[in-house]
Parts: structure tokens; sequence; C-alpha cells
């Protein structure tokens, strides 16, 4: 446990679009996305809404990865990172409810678990497919890249009186995948059938209490710029690595910062080199071993 004062740091932005079929969540996804990185060659589309994402190619040079049946979580996360490893900046998952609704999604999975259990047990079957919905979402989380999610979402009715009679009210629009996405979002927009946005969580302040809007580049970049407003704490990780004087010191900085350790990789294992041959020099024995770090060092 560490207490600490808080303090915000640059950051990556997590974003949901949900909304009814037609109400423009791949486009205003793609103008997010352009305002985010002012690069269509830095934003990629993961498709699994039968190539929609090509019908807006007239916008820019984008990428798509189309990716078909079983939309297993597993498939999701390895189309996440080779947008990553491909050096996108920004990607569009369209739509995350193939994860779980879709063929060979969550929901599948787990009515097959069920059906081959010989004592049938919903609440047992779960717990073979909650952790892989939730690696799912940690690849979100954990990305690197600004990622925008879309939502196919249904609207919900309610009966309420009037007149003395019961008449349908609608009350909002329900998103189709597991519930508690929207908790895992720094930012949620409802879109409606006129191509309206309007915010339902907002943990940025841009949009509280705002009327709706149509989304265009603009939008995006005013995301952008509260994104770096904060700390840049890759700089700052890195100078307390070249900082570290012990390698139990070392260790316990790489456990602290899991979300920033990947990127920095390479400067922890140049430091614990460098704390190595210091301690060789200090007393007369190497250290031997890998680095521990995800790369060995000869």
């Amino acid at each position: 446990m560490n207490l600490r004062q808080a303090k915000r740091s640059k950051a990556r932005i997590r974003i949901a679009l949900q909304g009814p079929s037609g109400s423009g969540k791949t486009y205003s996804a793609l103008l997010l996305a352009f305002g985010l990185t002012g690069d269509w060659k830095k934003i990629a589309v993961i498709d699994t809404e039968n190539q929609s994402a090509d019908l807006y190619s007239e916008l820019g040079q984008y990428y798509v990865l189309s990716l078909n049946e079983p939309y297993t979580p597993k498939r999701y996360g390895e189309a996440i990172l080779l947008c990553e490893a491909s050096g996108i900046e920004c990607i569009i998952i369209d739509s995350i409810t193939h994860e779980w609704n879709g063929k060979g999604g969550c929901l599948e999975m787990h009515e097959q678990i069920t059906s081959a259990m010989r004592v049938p047990n919903s609440f047992t079957a779960w717990a073979s497919v909650t952790p892989q919905h939730q690696a799912f979402i940690d690849s979100i989380l954990k990305s690197k890249c600004h990622v925008i999610s879309t939502i196919r979402s249904k609207t919900e009715y309610v009966l309420t009186e009037r007149n003395g009679k019961q008449v349908p009210q609608k009350v909002g629009m329900a998103p189709i995948t597991r519930d508690g996405f929207e908790f895992e979002v720094t930012l949620s927009f409802d879109i409606d059938a006129e191509h309206h946005a309007f915010i339902s969580k907002d943990r940025t302040g841009l949009f509280t209490g705002k009327p709706k809007f149509q989304i265009t580049p603009e939008t995006g970049k005013t995301i952008l710029d509260w994104c770096n407003e904060g700390e840049d704490m890759v700089e700052t990780v890195r100078a307390l690595v070249n900082g570290s004087i012990t390698i139990d010191e070392l260790n316990a900085l790489y456990r602290k910062y899991p979300e920033l350790s990947e990127n920095l990789v390479s400067e922890f294992a140049r430091r614990k080199q460098e704390l190595q041959e210091i301690s060789h020099l200090l007393n007369g024995s190497a250290a031997r071993g890998g680095n521990g770090y995800g790369t060995a060092t000869n």
C-alpha cells in the first residue's frame, strides 16, 4: 500500500459511444479519433459490423481490421495488440456488442458450458466465462492507445399511467453488453436517431450540463487537450528509474507502475545492469541472471 497525493497524469482516453442502428456511431467515432490524433493513418477500426467502417473511406486513409466470428474475448484482445504493434494511436472497436452476444461471444460461450455440464449450473458456468471477459476489458484499459468503443443499444420503455390508462414511456437506451462497462470508461455518449450526442458519464467535466450536440473533430481535439493537461508520468518514472540506487528500489518501482513498466522495460533493464556492474566493482563478484523485466541481458 502506498499513500500519495492525488495528481492527474497525461492520459489515453477511453470513450464509449452507444446508440441504436443508424445513429451514426461509426462515423462519430471516426471524427473523434481524427480530432484525437490529427492523422488518419494513426487510426484503426476493429470492425465487426459487416465492413461498415469502409463506408466512410472518403474521410481519410485510416486502417480497418475486419473481425469475423467467432467473436471471443481473446480474438478482440489479439486485434487490439495487433493495432498497438502497428503504431496505431487511436483504436475504434466497432462494436464491443459482439463480444458479449455475438456468435462465439460470452453469452454463447456460457450457454455451451452450461449445456455440457452433467448437472447444468448457470452460476458455475460464469466462472469460466467471466475471466475471459475481464481480460478483454483489461486489454482496453491497459492499451497504450486511445480507445473508442461503440455499443449497440436498444430503446427501453416502461408503462406509466396517464389519464387513467397505461401507456409506454421511453426511458432511455440500454447498451447491449455486460452491465458495468460504463464504469470502465472516462466518457460515455448516447447518440440518438438524429445523430445528436449527449453525455451519460463524464469524468473530464468537459460536457457535463451541456445540451446535446453533434460530434465533430473539434470534440476530439477538446478531449485531447484535457488528456495532455496532466503530468507526463512516463518521463516521471523514467527519471525515477535513472535515479534508483539499489536493485530492490528498482524492483519496487517496477511493481508500483505496472501500466508504465511495459513501455519502459528497456530502461529498467539498462539500469539494473548498471547497478549489477556497480555491485560487481564494489563487491568483487558479478550478480548473475536475467534482468527480470521481460528481456535478458548478457
